[in-house]
C-alpha cells in the first residue's frame, strides 16, 4: 500500500505512539512511501531544526531514504491548490496524486478535515492503523 506521511506524523513517531507504529510499517515494509523533494527536505529540515540529527533514529531514518527502502519518489508532482487554510499542506496531496497513493497520514486538520481527494483518503495515524487491521482481518 503506498502513503504519503504528513511531518508532524515523522516528527511525533520520535516520541512513541501510533505515529511511531506507522513509521515502523515502513521501515518493515508494510507500506511504501511516496516522498517528493519538497516533502523530504521539509522533512530532515523540521528534524534537523528540533536537535534530533545526532540520534540513531534520525540516521536510520537518512540510511532508508539512501537506500530507498520502500520508497516512490515523485520528481514533479502536480501543482495542486487544495488546502485553502494551509496552501503549504498542498505538497502532500500533489505527492499522493502523483503517486498513486492510497492514503496521506497526518495529524493536521487542515489535511484530515479534507478526508478524501481523487479518492485518496486522509486519515489520522490512530484512523490508518484501525483501517489497515481491519482490512488485514
Amino acid at each position: 500500500m503506498k502513503v504519503v506521511i504528513d511531518t508532524n506524523v515523522f516528527v511525533s513517531s520520535f516520541f512513541g505512539g501510533k505515529p511511531r507504529e506507522v513509521i515502523d510499517l515502513w521501515r518493515r515494509g508494510r507500506i511504501v512511501l511516496c516522498v517528493s523533494p519538497a516533502i523530504f527536505e521539509e522533512y530532515i529540515g523540521v528534524l534537523q531544526r528540533m536537535g534530533l540529527d545526532g540520534r540513531d533514529e534520525l540516521r536510520e531514518l537518512i540510511n532508508l531514504f539512501r537506500r530507498s527502502a520502500n520508497i516512490v519518489f515523485s520528481a514533479r508532482p502536480p501543482d495542486l491548490r487544495v488546502v485553502a487554510a494551509d496552501p503549504d499542506d498542498d505538497k502532500f496531496i500533489a505527492c499522493a496524486v502523483a503517486c498513486e497513493a492510497e492514503t496521506i497520514i497526518s495529524g493536521d486538520k487542515h489535511l484530515t478535515d479534507i478526508s478524501t481527494y481523487m479518492g485518496i483518503r486522509i486519515l489520522s495515524p490512530a484512523q490508518f492503523l484501525l483501517k489497515l487491521s481491519d482490512t488485514a482481518t
